[in-house]
This record gives C-alpha cells, structure tokens and sequence, in this order.
C-alpha cells in the first residue's frame, strides 16, 4: 500500500504470486475470506479517491484467481468503491487476463471498464505513479 497526490490517495497493491494454490482442499474456503479481508481493509482505507495496482508477473496460471470469484468480487464491491477507484492497473498482463477481462468487457459497466489499464513493465509503472512507498515482491522485480 502507498499514496498519492496531494490528498495523500490510496494506492493498493495487489500481488497474485502470493495467492494461494488452486489446487488446495480448502482453496474456495480461503478465497472466501481473502476477499472478505481485502474488502473490509478497502472501507476502513479508502475515503477518498484510490487506484488498485495488480501485480500479475511470476504468477503460475494456477495462483491466477478464477473468474468466478473476480465477477463475484466485482458485485459484492460497495458502490461508493467502485466509485471512487480510479485506476486498476494490471502490471505484467498475461494472455489469460486479457482474454478474461475481453470477454467480461459486456457484462461490465464502461465506467468501471475505462478505469482498466495494463502495464507492460515496471519502469511504464514508475512513470504514472510514485513508487517509493510501495512494496514491489523481489519475484515481480526480477
């Protein structure tokens, strides 16, 4: 997590090669309340504006969550979330994601579609946003 601007904006950072192994027994379990953490840690940080940074590089396909679970994170987000996100920026996209989010594109609102951008390498990353308070995985760096 870091800031930005001059109100001082949330950054969260999202790194997928820490996501749990789909092929646990107790993987949907664990799913379930990584997203109900993420989510209450989002309302108790988020008052104003913020933008969501997804670290997709040196994720093995199986630690890549499901599209299930993201439609059902994306519905179950508080309107005031989805309305004061900015940016969500997914650094190091992979052919799997960009097929995902292709073929969600209709079932998703445009509003919430322009905020999408992908980011080929970490240096384009630096150029739109500081980076000094944000902690990047050594896996991701290399």
């Amino acid at each position: 997590t870091g800031y930005y601007g001059d109100g001082l904006n949330a950054i969260i950072v999202f790194a997928a090669c820490f996501l749990p192994d789909s092929s646990r027994t107790d993987y949907n379990y664990v799913m379930e309340n990584l997203f109900l953490y993420v989510i209450s840690t989002l309302e108790l940080m988020v008052a104003e504006d913020y933008m969501i940074v997804y670290l997709n590089g040196a994720t093995p396909r199986r630690r890549m969550p499901g599209l299930g679970w993201m439609k059902k994170c994306y519905q179950m987000i508080d309107r005031r979330l989805r309305k004061n996100l900015k940016s969500f920026i997914i650094v190091h996209p992979s052919w799997f994601i960009r097929t995902i989010l292709a073929v969600t594109r209709p079932f998703i609102s445009s509003k919430f579609s322009s905020k999408i951008q992908y980011v080929n390498t970490l240096a384009e990353l630096r150029e739109m946003i500081p980076m000094e308070y944000m902690h990047i995985p050594d896996s991701i760096v290399k």
